[in-house]
């Protein structure tokens, strides 16, 4: 439990607005006890989407000074910002062969996963705030990695260079990288964590977004996890035993990066 004398830590989630960002935002809201949640949003209609309150800052992260006011009293931040490459239309799967994808116009993962990144790294970094985590992907050690061909985007690069910036930056950090994301119940699987992709090589490369939020939340709240950065996954629901003890996680993890 959390200790009520403690003080409540203000932590700011951006990309509230997205699948994962969303879960953060409302795991944070639950646990008022232990946290002042804010999120921050692309639109005013995704802040309506996430309640709309004062609590949602809208901001565009691709302007550095845009960030600044989200970051104010913020004690840590949780990036969940990421480029969304879209499905061309007209794809016909009875016809075989694969959809084509492309990013909108000032879209691209250079601007929104480096660019946007590192502002946010910048102004977190000016306004003193005290832990970053950022949520990256599993297979950023392969330059051939077929997300990156999606759009021309290089989603994978682009984001491993935001992830060695904010390694680099000082600020004590946390690098989640996730597998395989999955819309179903968190909670219920044993996680696994690895580094420098390895998970990729085996069966158990997808994870719950719900559980990523719940590694994303229970980072902030453990000495263990600054400066590392580690690979995530989880077993298949039945097999194994739930995770519930994170610092026992956590330690597992040696790697900065």
């Amino acid at each position: 439990m959390a200790d009520p004398a403690a003080p409540r830590s203000t932590v700011l989630v951006t990309g509230a607005g997205g699948r994962t960002g969303q879960i953060v935002f409302n795991k944070l809201k639950e646990r008022s006890d232990q946290f002042v949640a804010r999120g921050l949003v692309r639109t005013e209609e995704s802040k309506q989407k996430i309640g709309g309150a004062d609590d949602v800052y809208v901001a565009d992260i691709r302007e550095a000074d845009s960030v600044v006011p989200a970051v104010q009293g913020v004690d840590a931040l949780v990036i969940l910002t990421s480029a969304t490459p879209k499905m061309k239309p007209g794809f016909d799967p009875s016809k075989g062969g694969r959809p084509e994808f492309y990013y909108e116009d000032g879209a691209y993962p250079e601007q929104v996963d480096w660019i946007g990144q590192k502002n946010q790294i910048d102004a977190a970094k000016a306004a003193g705030v005290k832990h970053i985590v950022l949520v990256g992907s599993m297979g950023g050690t392969n330059p051939n990695h077929p997300l990156n061909s999606l759009g021309n985007g290089n989603i994978l690069v682009w984001k491993r260079k935001s992830e060695q910036y904010l390694a680099d930056s000082g600020v004590p950090y946390t690098i989640v990288r996730p597998g395989g994301l999955q819309d179903k119940d968190g909670g219920v699987r044993e996680l696994i964590v690895g580094k420098d992709d390895e998970l990729l090589q085996t069966d158990t490369k997808a994870i719950p977004r719900a559980d990523v939020a719940e590694v994303c939340v229970q980072a902030l709240q453990y000495e263990e996890t600054k400066f590392k950065a580690f690979d995530l996954a989880s077993k298949p629901e039945g097999v194994g035993t739930p995770t519930k003890d994170f610092k026992a996680l956590f330690s597992q993890v040696t790697s900065r990066f």
